[in-house]
């Protein structure tokens, strides 16, 4: 089995009140998921009310597509 190596993926988070119409929460940026720290990346945006969420991946430095497994989100 091989490993997961520590890789950058570039993501946008994007959010809609109808699932129709998107906006930019969080603009594009590179996130380091690495094996050592469980993977996770923690991304920060100002509160919405936005019921609908779309992450948005634009890049992926170990792999030609972007891959979540699981995304959570929690009020601060």
């Amino acid at each position: 089995m091989t490993a997961w190596q520590t890789r950058t993926q570039t993501l946008a988070v994007l959010g809609s009140a109808d699932g129709g119409t998107f906006t930019t929460l969080k603009p594009s940026a590179g996130y380091a998921f690495n094996p050592a720290t469980g993977n996770t990346v923690t991304i920060t945006f100002p509160a919405t009310t936005q019921r609908h969420l779309r992450l948005t991946f634009t890049g992926n430095t170990a792999w030609p597509a972007g891959q979540v497994s699981e995304f959570e989100v929690h009020a601060a």
